[in-house]
Protein backbone atom coordinates (compact mmCIF):
# COMPACT_ATOMS: atom_id res chain seq x y z
CA UNK A 1 0.00 0.00 0.00
CA UNK A 2 0.98 3.71 -0.67
CA UNK A 3 -0.08 6.77 1.27
CA UNK A 4 0.17 9.99 0.22
CA UNK A 5 -0.20 12.60 2.98
CA UNK A 6 -0.59 16.44 2.91
CA UNK A 7 2.77 17.61 4.68
CA UNK A 8 1.29 21.25 5.90
CA UNK A 9 -2.24 22.16 5.98
CA UNK A 10 -1.42 25.97 3.89
CA UNK A 11 1.45 24.15 1.52
CA UNK A 12 0.91 21.64 -1.76
CA UNK A 13 3.52 19.27 -0.64
CA UNK A 14 3.19 15.98 0.16
CA UNK A 15 4.94 12.84 2.23
CA UNK A 16 4.53 9.90 -0.04
CA UNK A 17 5.01 6.50 2.20
CA UNK A 18 6.11 3.29 0.24
CA UNK A 19 7.15 -0.05 2.74
CA UNK A 20 8.71 2.41 5.45
CA UNK A 21 10.65 4.46 2.97
CA UNK A 22 9.04 8.02 2.30
CA UNK A 23 9.65 11.05 0.19
CA UNK A 24 8.06 14.26 -1.01
CA UNK A 25 5.86 15.52 -3.70
CA UNK A 26 5.21 18.60 -4.32
CA UNK A 27 3.76 20.83 -7.18
CA UNK A 28 6.83 23.07 -9.54
CA UNK A 29 7.80 26.40 -9.02
CA UNK A 30 6.35 27.59 -12.43
CA UNK A 31 2.81 26.37 -10.90
CA UNK A 32 3.68 28.91 -7.93
CA UNK A 33 4.31 26.49 -5.16
CA UNK A 34 7.89 25.55 -3.23
CA UNK A 35 9.15 22.78 -4.71
CA UNK A 36 9.69 20.75 -1.88
CA UNK A 37 10.14 17.24 -4.13
CA UNK A 38 9.05 16.09 -7.46
CA UNK A 39 6.01 16.35 -9.20
CA UNK A 40 4.16 13.51 -10.31
CA UNK A 41 4.69 13.74 -13.86
CA UNK A 42 8.85 13.26 -12.70
CA UNK A 43 7.74 10.85 -10.52
CA UNK A 44 6.03 8.85 -13.27
CA UNK A 45 8.92 9.54 -15.39
CA UNK A 46 11.45 8.78 -13.17
CA UNK A 47 10.20 5.21 -12.32
CA UNK A 48 11.20 4.30 -15.59
CA UNK A 49 14.72 5.34 -15.78
CA UNK A 50 14.86 3.52 -12.29
CA UNK A 51 13.24 0.34 -13.68
CA UNK A 52 15.82 0.43 -16.75
CA UNK A 53 18.49 0.73 -14.13
CA UNK A 54 17.78 -1.59 -12.13
CA UNK A 55 16.60 -4.44 -14.68
CA UNK A 56 20.35 -3.80 -16.53
CA UNK A 57 22.33 -4.04 -13.12
CA UNK A 58 20.28 -6.94 -12.09
CA UNK A 59 21.24 -8.77 -15.35
CA UNK A 60 24.91 -7.93 -15.70
CA UNK A 61 25.38 -9.61 -12.21
CA UNK A 62 23.15 -12.24 -12.73
CA UNK A 63 25.48 -13.00 -16.20
CA UNK A 64 28.80 -11.65 -14.35
CA UNK A 65 29.14 -8.78 -16.87
CA UNK A 66 31.36 -5.98 -15.72
CA UNK A 67 29.11 -3.34 -15.68
CA UNK A 68 30.68 -0.86 -13.06
CA UNK A 69 28.35 1.51 -12.99
CA UNK A 70 25.06 2.69 -14.96
CA UNK A 71 23.37 5.63 -15.70
CA UNK A 72 19.92 6.48 -17.25
CA UNK A 73 18.74 10.05 -18.40
CA UNK A 74 15.24 9.92 -19.25
CA UNK A 75 13.69 13.05 -21.38
CA UNK A 76 10.05 13.94 -21.59
CA UNK A 77 7.85 15.59 -24.63
CA UNK A 78 5.08 16.40 -23.14
CA UNK A 79 4.14 18.83 -26.24
CA UNK A 80 1.47 16.36 -27.35
CA UNK A 81 -0.06 14.97 -24.38
CA UNK A 82 -3.36 16.78 -24.36
CA UNK A 83 -3.89 14.84 -27.49
CA UNK A 84 -2.84 11.40 -25.75
CA UNK A 85 0.64 11.22 -27.10
CA UNK A 86 3.00 11.27 -24.05
CA UNK A 87 6.79 10.95 -25.25
CA UNK A 88 9.55 9.06 -22.91
CA UNK A 89 13.13 9.25 -24.00
CA UNK A 90 15.65 7.51 -22.08
CA UNK A 91 19.43 6.94 -22.99
CA UNK A 92 21.90 4.62 -20.98
CA UNK A 93 25.49 5.26 -20.13
CA UNK A 94 27.51 1.79 -19.40
CA UNK A 95 31.03 1.79 -17.82
CA UNK A 96 33.14 -1.33 -17.70
CA UNK A 97 34.76 -3.70 -19.79
CA UNK A 98 31.53 -4.38 -21.66
CA UNK A 99 31.40 -6.51 -24.94
CA UNK A 100 29.54 -5.24 -27.69
CA UNK A 101 27.30 -8.61 -27.06
CA UNK A 102 27.10 -7.58 -23.55
CA UNK A 103 25.95 -3.93 -24.34
CA UNK A 104 23.13 -5.36 -26.82
CA UNK A 105 21.86 -7.34 -24.24
CA UNK A 106 21.80 -5.05 -21.71
CA UNK A 107 19.71 -2.80 -24.02
CA UNK A 108 17.76 -5.41 -24.73
CA UNK A 109 16.40 -5.84 -21.19
CA UNK A 110 16.33 -1.71 -20.52
CA UNK A 111 13.55 -2.05 -23.15
CA UNK A 112 11.68 -5.03 -21.94
CA UNK A 113 11.97 -3.25 -17.73
CA UNK A 114 8.67 -3.71 -15.97
CA UNK A 115 8.11 -0.43 -16.16
CA UNK A 116 8.62 0.01 -19.60
CA UNK A 117 6.22 -2.26 -20.32
CA UNK A 118 3.40 -1.24 -17.91
CA UNK A 119 3.33 2.28 -19.62
CA UNK A 120 3.29 1.08 -23.56
CA UNK A 121 1.65 -2.47 -23.35
CA UNK A 122 -0.99 -2.47 -20.34
CA UNK A 123 -3.86 -1.32 -20.16
CA UNK A 124 -4.30 0.31 -16.66
CA UNK A 125 -7.33 0.57 -15.16
CA UNK A 126 -8.25 2.94 -11.95
CA UNK A 127 -11.02 3.57 -9.56
CA UNK A 128 -10.93 6.85 -7.61
CA UNK A 129 -13.38 6.68 -4.26
CA UNK A 130 -14.64 8.96 -1.32
CA UNK A 131 -13.93 7.27 2.33
CA UNK A 132 -15.30 8.08 5.34
CA UNK A 133 -12.34 9.46 7.52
Amino acid sequence: MITVTRIDPVGTAHRIAVRGHEFVTDMTPEAGEDNEGPDPHEIYDAALGACKALTVLWLAQRKGMALEDIEVVVTRDASREREGVYRLRTALMLTGDLSREDRDTLLAAAKKCPVHKLMSEVTTEIETALVEL
